[in-house]
């Protein structure tokens, strides 16, 4: 084997690692959009982007591949290639290597239609894009015949081909479909209120843009030839989107009075669709300036599509890949190393990649708008307002929860805990009086009285009441976990650079069936317990019980709260 033998061998290893890294990005924006969405919808999102590959996968199959790679006709589309004609001569590694990159684009598109789209739909439009829509624009850029690339237009990675072609796609959708049920009230003053709409789960967007980050290592690396190029396009994305995440934290730190995490992570995809198109063309101050521009649009994007252009975007894919991947690729037109305006290349590179950004723009806009409009027309873009009110889990997956296993914990209490803690006595709890309203109060026949003590207060304070409530005799509670917030609506914020208008918090329900032990003893352990002094500590209710059965023996009545060896 002589050495441009295992050359060859070695890279190609490393474009097959990187093009299975590119496909594991489907992972990646399967967790981002759950994570940023609600948890009805979780199921419909894996499915979604799960079936985006697959759909686009026979898709391409058909006709896709040959529009991208067959023999060009006049720079605008590639010859028609079965791929089924010749198998052993077939060019399976281009065929791969695009597959990949055309489902990417496909799922772009899915998180900004969240929440609201019939999968029948989605189905529909994501086996267009991989059929036709992204075929023939990814032809006009990477074949070498195609008209863009022939004009000498720099996208090395895809900031346009991919990024901002799945970008543009969803913008269309999702100003054609509409908004999710709530988030816009136009007022009287003709004015219209925005609300937030928070996901379920920070820890899902945050573990996909993880995924993501590094997945697009391989992204951006799988047309490296030498360990030299490889090592170049690592750097600078890296660079890039880490630039991108630390302007966007400071950036909404500054703006809204704390970094946002939705929007920190939305940063980091920003700085990496933006240096997509220039990773193996820009140096490290151009990758610099790339990232921090990102940063900067990311935000400025996001609020101005929901805020101003009120088209509802629930995880920023329009922001991030529509807008980021247009900055990032005209700005190859000024940090070029080789041809870059302040390199001393002039306009002319500026130009043509401004004329190719503008021509894939109109390409998408055009053929999408009508692939909706057809859709729309025929089997229906969004589902009905019950069904989006009740979940697309439930509708139309008939699946009850993606979460059916998690259920809410109820914490044993035996009496006698031994803790030693002292309880907390601050000078300003001072003592309450139990006002009895105008119910009857029902006793049994040896003159007990049953009450039901409701405690609704923040979990970081658990402990210290489970350890109260020990101390006094409690012999249980149960605990649940709920949201909620007083008149005051719970203290300002904001998500995504909009004020939440109510601000539901994370809190526990712990609910105690007394008979021994004195209910003013119990309310008064809690007060002391809870006591902050802050909005927020809590409220108590108390309640008369009828009776209390113990379902294991039968035991009613007093009997049945007492603890049993």
């Amino acid at each position: 084997m002589t050495i441009d033998t295992i050359v060859n061998e070695m890279t190609g290893f490393w474009t097959f690692l990187c093009l299975m890294l590119v496909f594991f990005m489907q992972c990646g924006f399967t967790m981002v959009e759950a994570g940023l969405t609600r948890a009805k919808n979780a199921g419909n999102i894996i499915m979604k982007n799960m079936m985006d590959f697959c759909i686009g996968t026979i898709a391409f199959m058909a006709l896709g591949f040959g529009l991208i790679c067959g023999p060009s006709v006049n720079g605008l589309f590639g010859g028609y290639e079965f791929v089924f004609s010749d198998f052993q001569s077939f060019d399976w590694s281009a065929f791969f290597f695009n597959l990949v990159f055309c489902a990417t684009a496909a799922t772009i598109v899915s998180g900004a239609m969240a929440e609201r789209t019939k999968f029948s739909a989605y189905c529909a439009y994501s086996f267009i894009i991989s059929l036709l829509i992204y075929p023939v624009e990814a032809h006009w850029i990477w074949n070498a015949g195609g008209w863009l690339y022939n004009l000498g237009f720099v996208d090395f990675a895809g900031s346009t081909a991919v990024h901002m072609t799945g970008g543009v796609a969803a913008l269309i959708g999702a100003a054609i479909l509409g908004p999710r049920i709530g988030k816009y009230k136009k007022l009287d003053d003709g004015s219209v209120r925005v609300s937030a709409i928070p996901g379920h789960s920070m820890t899902l967007a945050a573990l996909g843009v993880f995924i993501l980050w590094f997945a697009w290592y391989g992204f951006n690396g799988a047309a490296a030839k030498t360990t030299s190029d490889a090592a170049q396009i690592l750097v600078t994305t890296t660079i890039s989107a880490a630039i991108a995440t630390t302007t966007t934290m400071f950036f909404t730190w500054k703006k809204n009075g704390a970094p946002d995490v939705s929007m920190t992570l939305n940063g980091s995809l920003a700085g990496l669709v933006g240096i997509t198109a220039g990773c193996a063309n820009v140096d490290a101050l151009g990758a610099t300036v790339i990232g921090f521009i990102c940063g900067l649009v990311v935000v400025l994007a996001v609020e101005g599509i929901d805020q101003r252009l009120h088209i509802d975007d629930p995880v920023g894919a329009v922001a991030v890949h529509g807008c980021c991947g247009a900055i990032g690729t005209l700005l190859v037109g000024v940090f070029d190393y080789n041809n870059g305006l302040l390199y001393g290349g002039g306009v002319h590179l500026l130009l043509i990649q401004i004329l190719g950004v503008c021509s894939v723009i109109c390409w998408v806009a055009v053929t999408m708008t009508v692939v909706y409009k057809v859709i729309d027309a025929t089997i229906g873009l969004r589902v009905s307002r019950d069904e989006e009110i009740e979940g697309l889990d439930a509708c139309e997956h008939n699946l009850a929860s993606s979460y059916a296993d998690f259920m809410f914990t109820s914490y044993p209490l035996a009496a006698g805990d031994d803790s030693t803690a002292t309880i907390p006595t601050p000078e300003a709890a001072v003592p309450v009086a139990i006002k009895q309203g105008p119910q009857t109060i029902v006793t049994d026949a040896d003159g007990h009285v049953y009450t039901k003590v409701q405690i609704i207060t923040n979990e970081n304070r658990f402990d210290d009441l489970k350890k109260a409530l020990g101390q006094i005799g409690v012999a249980g509670m149960t605990v649940t976990h709920v949201l909620g917030c007083g008149t005051q609506k719970g203290k300002g914020r904001t998500y995504r650079g909009v004020e939440i208008d109510y601000d539901l918090m994370p809190k526990i329900q712990i609910d105690i069936v007394v008979s021994k032990v004195p209910v003013d003893a119990v309310i008064d352990a809690a007060r002391h317990a809870l006591y902050t002094g802050k909005i927020g500590d809590g409220k108590i209710f108390v309640y008369n019980v009828g009776d209390v059965v113990r379902i294991r023996t039968g035991e009613t009545g007093y009997d049945a709260l007492q603890i049993q060896d």
